[in-house]
């Protein structure tokens, strides 16, 4: 299997091929599945991605383009699936759909398109999301993250018999390297972060469908209103980069909080800051089956989550996580104290969403679907 992916770091589609591949190398599934990955590079660019795919002995290919219509990897790519002669072709994400049917991949081998949703960074993002109108109609196979994605999908012209939805997976044990007292304690201190502080933390690209600007102020609101009395002090630890850190890093100024928001930037994994974190927050506008959900949840880190995507398919108000609506600070900021205020909600929360994990999202689980899904897709 040939796996075309546009990533420089390790996003969730890029942390769930380093995984299956993991477990490919293990030996334990059948049939075994050869992967290799096809990315793009740049001048300049991070080579986080190609460094881990390196590291976990996957064969990649890197296909230099100098710009993102760079019309000679459309060829280059061409060429790669001549060669390797895969027996399947899967591609993550609307650019790499896109260059597969434009390069006329789908004539050369049976091809399977992972969606997992639109970002609105810049122009040139905004115009491949949709192209992917036409891309994705020539897919064999779709497969998304939930079911809002699935319906969306049906309603850009893909065939729903052709869409799965298959959840992201998480390993039961990621994180628990870092949760003893002398791993949080020392990364504090390499953050500044005052030992008697709450961490909320938040992971995830700074991008506009992330709505770091609703945290904001709701975090504004924990701290100079509290909703509820007895709050503990707090800091907020923003894990990620993106196009939105300088509108972050003003609303912060504007908000007067420039000593309680850390700004980490990229980060080659978020595991320590789980280790560290006392509630995690998905302030979200839309989501698939976010990974940084799936993190908090095998860490055991208590969730505020915005009602969104996929997001209620993974946890249940109240039960696993609290819920709120998008744009509501005021709704945030209570659960929020809710979580901080109340120990022993927030562990209940947190067990019954680490329960979840253990019963339906285990890697182990989403590789023998998606193996079902190979096996079907080659009849």
């Amino acid at each position: 299997m040939l796996a075309i992916i546009e990533a420089t770091t390790i996003t969730g589609p890029a942390k769930n091929l380093l995984n299956f591949a993991e477990m490919m190398r293990a030996g334990t599934n059948e049939p075994p599945v050869a992967l290799s990955i096809a990315t793009f590079e740049r001048n300049g660019s991070s080579e986080i991605f190609l460094n881990a795919a390196r590291k976990a002995a996957i064969p990649v290919h890197a296909i230099p383009e100098a710009g993102r219509f760079d019309r000679s990897a459309v060829e280059r790519l061409k060429k790669l699936v001549q060669e390797l002669h895969p027996d399947i072709v899967q591609s993550h994400a609307v650019k790499s759909h896109f260059l597969v049917r434009v390069a006329g991949l789908p004539k050369l081998a049976p091809w399977i398109a992972f969606h997992h949703g639109y970002t609105w960074t810049d122009r040139t993002m905004r115009v491949y999301n949709q192209l992917d109108r036409w891309s994705l109609r020539a897919a064999k196979r779709v497969v998304t993250v939930s079911e809002p994605f699935r319906e969306q999908l049906v309603r850009i012209g893909v065939n729903r018999k052709r869409i799965e939805v298959l959840h992201n997976a998480v390993r039961p044990d990621w994180g628990s390297a870092y949760r003893s007292p002398e791993s949080r304690s020392a990364l504090r201190r390499e953050l500044g972060i005052d030992p008697q502080s709450k961490v909320i933390l938040i992971v995830g690209r700074l991008s506009q469908e992330k709505d770091h600007q609703t945290l904001l102020r709701a975090f504004h609101l924990l701290r100079a209103n509290p909703p509820l009395p007895n709050i503990p002090a707090s800091h907020l630890l923003v894990v990620g980069e993106g196009p939105e850190r300088i509108r972050i890093q003003q609303t912060i100024t504007q908000l007067n909080l420039s000593g309680a928001v850390t700004l980490t930037g990229q980060v080659p994994s978020a595991e320590p800051y789980y280790g560290l974190a006392d509630v995690s927050v998905l302030s979200s506008l839309t989501e698939g089956s976010p990974n940084a959900l799936l993190e908090s949840m095998a860490a055991r880190v208590p969730v505020v989550a915005t009602a969104v995507g996929g997001i209620p398919e993974m946890v249940v108000n109240n039960e696993s996580a609290l819920l709120v609506s998008t744009h509501d600070a005021s709704a945030m900021a209570s659960a929020l104290a809710s979580l901080l205020a109340n120990r022993a909600l927030a562990n209940n929360l947190a067990e019954n969403a680490y329960q979840a994990v253990l019963n339906r999202f285990t890697p182990t689980a989403r590789v023998n679907q998606l193996i079902d899904i190979y096996q079907s897709l080659l009849g």
